[in-house]
């Protein structure tokens, strides 16, 4: 059972032993404590005596006067408090935080903890209204104040704490940053229509793709202009819950009026990987806690009934049957400190009344995420009832426990993860399996060949290449030597070329995610020094996803992937044979070759939500790659005009010469099994030899054709 409590946090942190601060006698029954004076002969004399002098239990100390306990600091604590004083201009140095400080408020009692915590199962401590989490998404040491289940007194406080601690954080030092100068901007860079669409009353597909969109490119700039800022050995500063604050704060949400039942725009299946997105979406309020409930009347009473529980691990729920699903109640429990009864209040009220009423609960699903273990991805699986209620007392102490059934009749969701977890470990096989690995060993991850439709026995003959094969010399670009990164490259490093190329920041995160929209992005290449291993090659190691090509109904050979893929995820490049502009011209007039070329020089609009990403992004010159007779699993992704990849021309830096290749990133985030498209463009202007092809994406967006 997770660690939930706040009564070990001081212990943890390296302060004191909590028990002993209720023996401090009242300041008003301390004997004055005055300075040693300077001439001991004085001291007998009580005319001689030094005048009282009244000072902070904090310090700083005078000449003479020591800290009592439990208020003692170290020296360099004290240093750091008076560089703080005022100065003569009225003004306070800034001084660095002390990362072990325990706030005051950390020795109440301790109160019930919520299920559902943020993040991943390691260390989280908790006591009433303060709440330290450690390792959740991947970053540590961020205090969020909030209450189970209250959005008034929770999820509002917890924002109005954030929007404090941001602005503390916004002057001072040459690091900080405004991230609402950030967020305006990416705003202001926003096609008018999603303020249209995100202002209506209810939720929509696209009010919740559109919020999600704008909550990673918000969240994935900033932290790329603090990680550039902070030094390498700093603890992250949680842009999530910044990028998070800022949209609440703007009203940039959708679904913000809570009900029971299904969330419009939300589909079953849908996954998310930060907490936070669940609040923006309307799918689950608290951005702590894991029951969310309203008040509703009854009588003359109101009565909390649940609308929506966030299962992640953090307590001994049953997890194993698909369709089923043993919750435990929020409140008491702390391995580590001993036990107290749950109380029937609350979230767990909320859940008893529920279970009498019969009313709809939404359950989301937090399971490990094999990319980031320190993460998590939360699955929503659709509407559940609870059909039991019980008390449970195998700890010696009170625990809640309610049991929930699936309704029937909705898609599958957290049973897709169960079947892709058996394959793994073979306790199942997979159906339709033609071949295990249609790379045959060229890619360190297999690519799995599947086809339970029909009778066909795989694609058409090629010969699997996982790189670009250049036929032709390569444009030339600006001269540069690469980048002298011996140990790889950093985010702080303004020296690096490879840097400075990229507008002075990585374009990837720590999390090798794609950092912002820029149309052309540098990484490190044969004439840097920098390991293979270095954040800026991502798109050079291969694959990292478990592909799998699979046949369609009606689109023929289509490509997905068995693990969830985050938004900004790099996926793969287009390989195959560099062509020239002739033989483009010579293989474009056969329908069958047509969906195997990729042209540059195409036209896209792969983020509708951003006009100024309508054209082909400016590169050294055109590139046409056929994949016809080689190629890798970029290939078998389909055109859709609603796609959820988008491309990028990749340089790798080769010392005068430019080694331009294309990578593909995932615009959303990506449930497990489905089908990967992208948009394949538009050639302008048209000519005989682009037939203009019947459009099968399904998409409500669709055009109707492509060429």
């Amino acid at each position: 059972m997770e660690h939930h409590f706040g009564q070990d946090t001081a212990h943890a942190s390296g302060s004191f032993d909590k028990t002993r601060v209720l023996n401090v006698k009242p300041l008003r029954t301390l004997v004055p404590v005055f300075p040693s004076p300077s001439n001991p002969a004085s001291s007998s004399s009580p005319q001689g005596g030094a005048p009282f002098v009244c000072v902070s239990p904090s310090g700083p100390f005078p000449s003479g006067v020591a800290p009592f306990y439990p208020f003692f600091i170290s020296p360099e604590s004290q240093r750091l408090s008076e560089q703080n004083a005022p100065t003569s201009t009225g003004q306070r140095v800034p001084a660095t935080p002390i990362s072990t400080a325990v706030p005051i408020n950390s020795f109440k009692t301790p109160a019930g903890a919520a299920n559902g915590n943020v993040g991943s199962s390691r260390k989280t401590t908790r006591s009433r209204g303060q709440v330290t989490v450690t390792e959740e998404d991947g970053y540590n040491n961020v205090e969020i104040v909030e209450v189970d289940g209250d959005e008034e007194t929770g999820t509002g406080r917890s924002k109005r704490k954030l929007q404090k601690k941001m602005k503390g954080q916004q002057s001072g030092g040459p690091g900080d940053i405004d991230p609402d100068a950030v967020a305006a901007d990416i705003l202001k860079s926003l096609n008018p229509m999603v303020f249209e669409v995100l202002n209506q009353p209810d939720g929509s597909r696209d009010s919740v793709a559109y919020t999600l969109m704008i909550y990673e490119v918000m969240r994935r700039k900033l932290g790329q202009i603090e990680d550039s800022n902070r030094a390498a050995n700093s603890g992250a500063k949680r842009p999530d819950l910044k990028a998070g604050a800022i949209m609440m704060n703007k009203g940039i949400r959708t679904n913000s009026k809570k009900h029971i039942g299904p969330v419009s725009g939300v589909e079953i299946g849908d996954i998310f990987f930060f907490r936070f997105e669940l609040c923006l979406v309307g799918l689950h309020a608290p951005s702590m806690a894991g029951i969310d409930y309203i008040g509703t009347k009854t009588s003359q009473e109101e009565e909390p009934l649940a609308v929506s529980i966030v299962s992640s691990g953090g307590y001994e729920d049953d997890v194993e049957d698909g369709d089923v699903l043993v919750y435990s109640g929020q409140g008491g429990v702390n391995r580590d400190k001993g036990a107290s009864d749950q109380k029937l209040e609350r979230g767990n009220l909320a859940l008893e009344n529920s279970y009498k009423r019969g009313n709809e609960v939404r359950v989301i699903r937090g399971l490990k995420d094999l990319q980031h273990p320190t993460g998590k991805v939360y699955v929503y699986d659709g509407l559940y009832k609870i059909q039991d209620s019980w008390v449970d007392r195998k700890t010696g102490f009170n625990v809640f426990k309610y049991k929930l059934f699936r309704l029937p009749g909705q898609p599958q969701a957290y049973m897709i993860w169960k079947s892709i977890q058996q394959w793994t470990d073979r306790s199942a096989s997979r159906a339709g399996v033609i071949l295990p690995d249609l790379t045959s060993g060229a890619e360190k991850v297999p690519v799995c060949l599947v086809n339970d439709v029909d009778t066909e026995k795989g694609p058409a003959y090629f010969t699997y290449l996982p790189n670009l094969k250049n036929l032709r010399p390569t444009a030339p670009v600006e001269s540069s030597i690469g980048c002298s990164c011996v140990g790889g490259c950093q985010p702080n490093n303004l020296n690096c070329p490879c840097v400075q190329k990229n507008g002075g920041f990585l374009p990837y995160s720590s999390a090798s995610l794609i950092a912002d929209l820029k149309s052309v992005i540098y990484e490190c290449g044969p004439s840097c020094q920098c390991p293979s291993n270095c954040r800026n090659r991502v798109s050079q190691v291969g694959l990292k996803f478990r592909l799998e090509v699979f046949k369609t109904k009606n689109k023929g050979w289509a490509l997905r992937s068995w693990d969830a893929i985050r938004a900004g995820s790099f996926i793969c490049e287009y390989a195959g044979e560099v062509i020239d502009s002739a033989r483009v011209e010579e293989e474009l007039g056969s329908d069958n070759l047509n969906d195997y070329i990729f042209d540059s020089t195409r036209i896209y609009q792969q983020l509708e939500i951003f006009p100024g990403d309508t054209e082909a992004p400016k590169i050294p010159s055109p590139l046409y790659i056929s994949a016809i007779n080689e190629g890798n699993v970029a290939r078998f992704m389909n055109h859709s005009c609603s796609p959820n990849v988008l491309w990028r021309p990749v340089i790798h830096e080769n010392k005068n010469m430019s080694d331009l290749h294309i990578a593909f990133y995932a615009i959303r985030h990506i449930p497990p099994m489905m089908e990967l498209t992208y948009d394949y463009g538009t050639v302008l202007p048209l000519k005989a030899v682009h037939r203009k092809k019947k459009c099968l994406c399904g998409s409500v967006k669709c055009r109707g054709y492509f060429c």
